[in-house]
Protein backbone atom coordinates (compact mmCIF):
# COMPACT_ATOMS: atom_id res chain seq x y z
CA UNK A 1 0.00 0.00 0.00
CA UNK A 2 1.25 3.64 -1.19
CA UNK A 3 2.42 6.36 1.33
CA UNK A 4 -0.91 8.11 2.04
CA UNK A 5 -0.19 12.23 0.97
CA UNK A 6 -0.92 13.14 4.71
CA UNK A 7 -0.18 11.19 7.70
CA UNK A 8 -1.40 12.46 10.74
CA UNK A 9 -0.46 10.56 14.15
CA UNK A 10 -1.21 11.22 17.51
CA UNK A 11 -1.11 15.36 17.12
CA UNK A 12 -1.47 17.59 20.39
CA UNK A 13 -1.86 21.28 20.10
CA UNK A 14 -2.26 22.92 23.87
CA UNK A 15 -2.56 26.63 24.86
CA UNK A 16 -0.70 27.93 27.99
CA UNK A 17 -3.00 30.43 29.71
CA UNK A 18 -2.79 32.73 32.18
CA UNK A 19 -2.15 31.60 35.82
CA UNK A 20 -0.94 28.50 34.47
CA UNK A 21 -3.79 26.78 33.55
CA UNK A 22 -3.76 24.79 29.80
CA UNK A 23 -6.42 24.46 27.32
CA UNK A 24 -5.79 21.28 25.02
CA UNK A 25 -7.37 22.50 21.57
CA UNK A 26 -6.31 19.19 19.96
CA UNK A 27 -5.93 15.77 22.36
CA UNK A 28 -4.16 12.89 20.46
CA UNK A 29 -5.56 13.08 16.63
CA UNK A 30 -4.60 10.33 14.00
CA UNK A 31 -5.79 9.99 10.59
CA UNK A 32 -4.44 9.67 7.08
CA UNK A 33 -5.53 11.45 4.27
CA UNK A 34 -5.22 9.84 0.34
CA UNK A 35 -4.21 12.12 -2.53
CA UNK A 36 -7.34 13.59 -4.68
CA UNK A 37 -9.49 12.97 -1.34
CA UNK A 38 -11.86 14.92 0.58
CA UNK A 39 -11.53 13.87 4.47
CA UNK A 40 -14.71 16.06 6.08
CA UNK A 41 -13.94 18.00 9.77
CA UNK A 42 -16.79 18.35 11.92
CA UNK A 43 -17.66 19.16 15.30
CA UNK A 44 -19.69 21.99 17.27
CA UNK A 45 -17.97 25.32 17.54
CA UNK A 46 -14.44 25.32 19.42
CA UNK A 47 -13.72 21.17 19.23
CA UNK A 48 -10.84 22.22 18.07
CA UNK A 49 -10.82 22.02 14.47
CA UNK A 50 -9.61 25.28 13.30
CA UNK A 51 -6.56 24.21 15.49
CA UNK A 52 -5.90 20.90 14.20
CA UNK A 53 -6.16 22.40 10.72
CA UNK A 54 -3.69 25.49 11.25
CA UNK A 55 -1.83 23.00 12.76
CA UNK A 56 -1.39 20.84 9.76
CA UNK A 57 -0.10 23.66 7.52
CA UNK A 58 2.34 24.60 10.31
CA UNK A 59 0.58 27.77 10.66
CA UNK A 60 1.04 26.86 14.82
CA UNK A 61 2.94 24.36 15.60
CA UNK A 62 1.94 21.25 17.52
CA UNK A 63 3.04 20.35 20.90
CA UNK A 64 3.58 16.84 20.31
CA UNK A 65 2.65 14.33 17.46
CA UNK A 66 3.65 14.40 14.04
CA UNK A 67 2.64 15.21 10.75
CA UNK A 68 4.04 13.63 7.65
CA UNK A 69 3.28 15.35 4.17
CA UNK A 70 4.09 12.30 1.15
CA UNK A 71 6.23 10.65 3.76
CA UNK A 72 7.88 13.74 4.89
CA UNK A 73 7.91 14.81 8.54
CA UNK A 74 7.29 18.14 8.79
CA UNK A 75 6.34 18.85 12.25
CA UNK A 76 9.22 20.97 13.84
CA UNK A 77 11.08 21.83 10.22
CA UNK A 78 12.67 25.24 10.79
CA UNK A 79 11.03 27.88 8.42
CA UNK A 80 13.42 27.75 5.81
CA UNK A 81 13.44 23.50 5.52
CA UNK A 82 9.31 24.16 5.91
CA UNK A 83 9.44 26.34 2.81
CA UNK A 84 9.57 24.07 -0.26
CA UNK A 85 6.74 21.85 1.56
CA UNK A 86 4.34 25.19 1.58
CA UNK A 87 4.33 24.60 -2.00
CA UNK A 88 2.72 21.42 -1.23
CA UNK A 89 0.13 22.84 1.08
CA UNK A 90 -2.35 25.72 0.80
CA UNK A 91 -4.73 27.16 3.45
CA UNK A 92 -8.41 28.57 2.60
CA UNK A 93 -9.32 30.74 5.44
CA UNK A 94 -12.73 31.23 6.70
CA UNK A 95 -13.53 34.83 6.42
CA UNK A 96 -11.80 35.87 2.67
CA UNK A 97 -12.34 39.81 3.54
CA UNK A 98 -9.94 39.51 6.66
CA UNK A 99 -7.26 36.68 4.32
CA UNK A 100 -7.24 39.00 1.56
CA UNK A 101 -4.97 42.26 1.57
CA UNK A 102 -7.17 45.10 0.78
CA UNK A 103 -4.30 47.57 -0.59
CA UNK A 104 -3.52 44.71 -3.44
CA UNK A 105 -5.79 44.44 -6.20
CA UNK A 106 -6.72 40.71 -7.18
CA UNK A 107 -4.68 39.46 -9.66
CA UNK A 108 -1.31 40.68 -7.30
CA UNK A 109 -2.93 38.68 -4.78
CA UNK A 110 -2.93 35.64 -6.68
CA UNK A 111 0.54 36.31 -8.54
CA UNK A 112 2.09 36.72 -5.25
CA UNK A 113 2.44 32.82 -4.02
CA UNK A 114 4.31 32.27 -7.76
CA UNK A 115 6.62 35.53 -7.10
CA UNK A 116 7.54 34.36 -3.25
CA UNK A 117 9.30 31.44 -5.13
CA UNK A 118 10.72 32.89 -7.89
CA UNK A 119 8.20 31.48 -10.27
CA UNK A 120 6.80 33.97 -13.26
CA UNK A 121 3.33 35.54 -12.82
CA UNK A 122 2.51 36.69 -15.93
CA UNK A 123 -1.31 37.85 -17.06
CA UNK A 124 -2.11 35.03 -18.70
CA UNK A 125 -1.33 32.35 -15.83
CA UNK A 126 -2.59 34.50 -13.60
CA UNK A 127 -5.87 34.90 -16.06
CA UNK A 128 -6.37 30.97 -16.26
CA UNK A 129 -5.89 30.62 -12.67
CA UNK A 130 -9.45 33.88 -12.61
CA UNK A 131 -11.01 31.61 -15.44
CA UNK A 132 -10.35 28.04 -13.39
CA UNK A 133 -12.49 29.66 -10.44
CA UNK A 134 -15.36 31.46 -12.30
CA UNK A 135 -13.72 35.33 -12.01
CA UNK A 136 -13.25 37.42 -15.22
CA UNK A 137 -10.08 38.69 -16.55
CA UNK A 138 -11.11 41.94 -16.26
CA UNK A 139 -11.71 41.83 -12.26
CA UNK A 140 -7.96 41.11 -12.07
CA UNK A 141 -7.65 44.77 -11.61
CA UNK A 142 -10.32 45.00 -8.77
CA UNK A 143 -9.60 45.49 -5.18
CA UNK A 144 -10.91 43.02 -2.61
CA UNK A 145 -13.70 45.74 -1.53
CA UNK A 146 -15.02 45.68 -4.79
CA UNK A 147 -16.15 41.80 -5.06
CA UNK A 148 -18.22 40.39 -3.76
CA UNK A 149 -18.20 37.54 -0.46
CA UNK A 150 -18.24 34.58 -3.14
CA UNK A 151 -15.95 36.46 -5.44
CA UNK A 152 -13.41 36.64 -2.88
CA UNK A 153 -13.60 33.18 -1.61
CA UNK A 154 -13.04 32.39 -5.25
CA UNK A 155 -9.98 34.77 -4.96
CA UNK A 156 -8.62 33.10 -2.32
CA UNK A 157 -9.22 29.52 -3.90
CA UNK A 158 -7.29 31.16 -6.72
CA UNK A 159 -4.51 31.81 -4.83
CA UNK A 160 -4.40 28.31 -3.06
CA UNK A 161 -4.59 26.80 -6.40
CA UNK A 162 -1.64 29.32 -7.46
CA UNK A 163 1.02 26.68 -6.79
CA UNK A 164 -0.87 23.81 -7.82
CA UNK A 165 -0.08 21.87 -4.70
CA UNK A 166 -1.32 18.36 -3.76
CA UNK A 167 -3.30 19.07 -0.31
CA UNK A 168 -5.48 22.35 -0.04
CA UNK A 169 -6.97 22.15 3.86
CA UNK A 170 -10.36 24.77 3.69
CA UNK A 171 -11.00 26.17 7.11
CA UNK A 172 -15.02 26.72 7.16
CA UNK A 173 -14.93 27.83 3.66
CA UNK A 174 -18.46 29.02 3.11
CA UNK A 175 -19.61 29.12 6.55
CA UNK A 176 -19.48 33.49 5.97
CA UNK A 177 -21.74 33.17 2.64
CA UNK A 178 -25.21 33.44 1.95
CA UNK A 179 -26.77 30.07 1.27
CA UNK A 180 -27.03 30.64 -3.12
CA UNK A 181 -23.51 31.23 -2.88
CA UNK A 182 -22.34 28.62 -0.52
CA UNK A 183 -23.89 25.97 -3.05
CA UNK A 184 -21.63 27.87 -6.09
CA UNK A 185 -18.10 27.34 -3.98
CA UNK A 186 -18.95 23.77 -2.98
CA UNK A 187 -19.89 22.92 -6.59
CA UNK A 188 -16.78 24.59 -7.76
CA UNK A 189 -14.46 22.86 -5.31
CA UNK A 190 -15.63 19.05 -6.22
CA UNK A 191 -15.35 20.30 -9.93
CA UNK A 192 -11.64 21.37 -9.04
CA UNK A 193 -10.89 18.22 -7.10
CA UNK A 194 -12.06 16.21 -10.25
CA UNK A 195 -9.92 18.05 -12.85
CA UNK A 196 -6.74 18.52 -10.78
CA UNK A 197 -6.82 16.01 -8.36
CA UNK A 198 -6.14 18.00 -5.52
CA UNK A 199 -6.57 16.56 -1.89
CA UNK A 200 -9.21 18.39 0.43
CA UNK A 201 -9.32 18.23 4.60
CA UNK A 202 -12.86 20.14 4.73
CA UNK A 203 -13.58 21.85 8.31
CA UNK A 204 -16.98 22.35 8.30
CA UNK A 205 -19.84 22.28 11.25
CA UNK A 206 -22.60 22.21 8.19
CA UNK A 207 -23.52 18.69 7.64
CA UNK A 208 -25.45 19.24 4.89
CA UNK A 209 -21.96 20.58 2.91
CA UNK A 210 -19.66 17.85 4.29
CA UNK A 211 -22.11 15.11 3.21
CA UNK A 212 -22.14 16.39 -1.02
CA UNK A 213 -17.95 17.05 -0.95
CA UNK A 214 -16.18 14.07 1.40
CA UNK A 215 -15.16 10.79 1.00
CA UNK A 216 -14.85 10.47 4.28
CA UNK A 217 -15.66 11.79 7.58
CA UNK A 218 -14.19 12.51 10.86
CA UNK A 219 -16.17 13.89 13.97
CA UNK A 220 -14.37 15.52 16.16
CA UNK A 221 -15.21 16.26 20.23
CA UNK A 222 -13.48 18.43 22.81
CA UNK A 223 -9.81 17.86 20.49
CA UNK A 224 -10.23 14.27 19.95
CA UNK A 225 -11.71 12.02 16.47
CA UNK A 226 -14.68 10.26 18.21
CA UNK A 227 -15.85 8.68 14.99
CA UNK A 228 -14.20 8.23 11.47
CA UNK A 229 -15.58 6.37 8.74
CA UNK A 230 -16.88 6.79 5.44
CA UNK A 231 -19.45 9.37 4.37
CA UNK A 232 -22.00 6.73 3.90
CA UNK A 233 -21.52 4.83 7.35
CA UNK A 234 -21.70 8.82 8.83
CA UNK A 235 -24.55 9.61 7.52
CA UNK A 236 -26.37 6.21 7.32
CA UNK A 237 -25.41 4.41 10.46
CA UNK A 238 -23.34 6.53 12.82
CA UNK A 239 -21.91 4.48 15.34
CA UNK A 240 -20.83 7.34 17.98
CA UNK A 241 -23.77 8.94 20.68
CA UNK A 242 -22.36 12.07 19.49
CA UNK A 243 -22.53 11.90 15.66
CA UNK A 244 -25.74 10.81 16.08
CA UNK A 245 -26.84 13.62 18.60
CA UNK A 246 -24.83 15.95 15.92
CA UNK A 247 -27.24 14.77 12.78
CA UNK A 248 -30.13 15.06 15.50
CA UNK A 249 -29.44 18.52 15.93
CA UNK A 250 -29.25 19.50 12.04
CA UNK A 251 -32.31 20.34 10.37
CA UNK A 252 -34.77 17.72 8.70
CA UNK A 253 -36.14 18.15 5.47
CA UNK A 254 -38.78 15.66 6.67
CA UNK A 255 -40.39 16.81 9.95
CA UNK A 256 -42.30 13.61 10.34
CA UNK A 257 -39.38 11.41 10.21
CA UNK A 258 -38.32 9.83 13.42
CA UNK A 259 -35.75 11.74 15.58
CA UNK A 260 -32.46 10.79 17.79
CA UNK A 261 -33.32 13.15 21.16
CA UNK A 262 -30.22 15.71 20.82
CA UNK A 263 -28.44 15.33 24.35
CA UNK A 264 -29.00 18.22 26.98
CA UNK A 265 -26.48 20.81 28.46
CA UNK A 266 -23.39 22.67 26.99
CA UNK A 267 -20.23 20.79 26.07
CA UNK A 268 -17.28 21.16 29.45
CA UNK A 269 -14.79 22.79 29.44
CA UNK A 270 -11.56 22.08 27.68
CA UNK A 271 -9.30 23.50 30.58
CA UNK A 272 -10.94 20.94 32.78
CA UNK A 273 -12.10 18.30 30.71
CA UNK A 274 -14.29 15.50 32.37
CA UNK A 275 -12.35 12.13 32.85
CA UNK A 276 -12.69 9.17 31.24
CA UNK A 277 -14.72 9.94 27.81
CA UNK A 278 -15.41 13.36 27.66
CA UNK A 279 -18.70 12.64 26.06
CA UNK A 280 -20.11 10.99 28.76
CA UNK A 281 -21.46 13.71 31.00
CA UNK A 282 -24.30 14.60 27.70
CA UNK A 283 -24.55 11.11 26.75
CA UNK A 284 -27.86 9.48 27.15
CA UNK A 285 -26.20 5.99 26.82
CA UNK A 286 -23.74 6.78 29.45
CA UNK A 287 -22.60 3.77 31.89
CA UNK A 288 -20.22 3.84 35.00
CA UNK A 289 -17.33 2.82 32.99
CA UNK A 290 -17.40 5.61 30.61
CA UNK A 291 -16.57 7.89 33.48
CA UNK A 292 -13.67 6.61 34.47
CA UNK A 293 -11.72 5.09 31.12
CA UNK A 294 -11.03 7.09 27.93
CA UNK A 295 -12.42 4.61 25.26
CA UNK A 296 -9.63 4.32 22.18
CA UNK A 297 -10.11 5.40 18.77
CA UNK A 298 -10.48 1.87 17.31
CA UNK A 299 -11.37 -0.09 14.07
CA UNK A 300 -15.46 -1.60 14.41
CA UNK A 301 -15.08 -3.54 11.31
CA UNK A 302 -15.39 -1.63 7.18
CA UNK A 303 -12.35 0.79 8.02
CA UNK A 304 -14.96 2.49 10.57
CA UNK A 305 -13.02 3.91 13.64
CA UNK A 306 -14.87 4.78 16.73
CA UNK A 307 -13.83 5.91 20.37
CA UNK A 308 -16.67 4.44 22.53
CA UNK A 309 -16.67 1.88 24.96
CA UNK A 310 -20.35 0.89 23.53
CA UNK A 311 -19.53 0.46 20.12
Amino acid sequence: MSEPLLRVQDLHKTYRLPGGRALAAVAGVSFTLDAGETLGLVGESGCGKSSLARCIVRLQTPSAGRILLNGTEITTLPPAALRPHRRTMQLVFQDPITSLDPRMRAGDIVAEPLRNYGLAAPDARIAELFAQVGLRGDQMRAFPHQLSGGQRQRLGIARALALQPSLIVLDEPVSALDVSVQAQVINLLVDLQARLGVAYLFVAHDLGVVAHVSHRVAVMYLGRIVELASRDQVFSTPAHPYTRALLAAAPQPDPTAPRIVPPVGEPPSRIAPPSGCAFHTRCPSAMPHCAQQTPSLRDIGEGRLVACHLA
